[in-house]
């Protein structure tokens, strides 16, 4: 059966947010470095973009690069900055085809100049397409984030430019990195892990969490479409009750 026939297109995640694991363990498993994984992981990211936006989600956002991933060996952050900006040079025609409008959030500033420019020319390039907003996280970590929205905002308080007692979650969320995206409404994580190891803390508040013991270079449109079934029927409440939810 074809698995995509099973979703109700009236009831997609607006924003789906991926935390791409297990490319070293695959790598390994087929006796490669890391490096090896994380070069044959571009096929997941295409199917992944390609299957969200067929079915209408319209943003993804996945987790490149975090601030912690910096403390990997020096070879392999040299590999992913490297397949990083050999990436977005492929993948532009593509972007472009489907419609796909890239954003960037994080510490932008610490990748190496030449990621900085590319990552930058492409988000120019892709700036008015307007099927499915893709974020890419790099040098991303979301306590830094919560910090240096707590700085921002206390400038202003500071400054006179804003009332401490108008602070509440929209001050906050035009604050955040991910000012301009929905909150989070599904959370998936391939590998078998079950963590969310520092990844969009303040807009997942209410996400549904999805893990699979797939590993990221194997995950395909299939494995998307298993996640947002699954997203499907959970019953999302918010707070409430289910007869609230669901009235008898």
């Amino acid at each position: 059966m074809d698995k995509k026939s099973l979703i109700d297109l009236n009831n997609i995640p607006k924003h789906v947010a991926v935390i791409m694991d297990g490319n070293g363990r695959w790598a390994k498993g087929k006796g490669m470095n890391r490096v090896f994984g994380h070069r044959n992981a571009l096929t997941a990211v295409r199917e992944t973009i390609e299957a969200a936006s067929e079915l209408g989600t319209e943003a993804i956002t996945l987790y490149a690069f975090s601030t912690e991933n910096w403390k990997r060996p020096k070879i392999e952050v040299n590999a992913l900055m490297s397949l990083l900006i050999s990436s977005l040079n492929k993948e532009l025609n593509t972007f472009q085809k489907n419609e796909v409008r890239v954003n960037a959030i994080g510490n932008i500033k610490s990748l190496p100049d030449n990621a900085q420019k590319i990552l930058q020319e492409v988000i120019d390039k892709t700036i008015n397409n307007k099927r499915i907003v893709l974020t890419l996280a790099l040098s991303y970590g979301a306590r830094e984030e919560i910090v240096n929205t707590i700085k921002n905002i206390s400038k202003k308080v500071v400054n006179k430019e804003l009332n401490i007692e108008e602070i509440d979650e929209k001050i906050i969320n035009n604050h955040l990195y991910t000012f301009n995206l929905p909150d989070v409404d599904l959370m998936l994580r391939t590998s078998g892990e079950k963590r969310i190891s520092n990844f969009l803390l303040w807009q997942m508040a209410y996400a549904e969490l999805y893990f699979t013991n797939i590993l990221w270079p194997d995950f395909r449109k299939e494995h998307f479409y298993d996640a947002i079934i699954e997203y499907q029927n959970r019953e999302r409440r918010f707070g409430k009750t289910s007869e609230q939810i669901i009235p008898e």
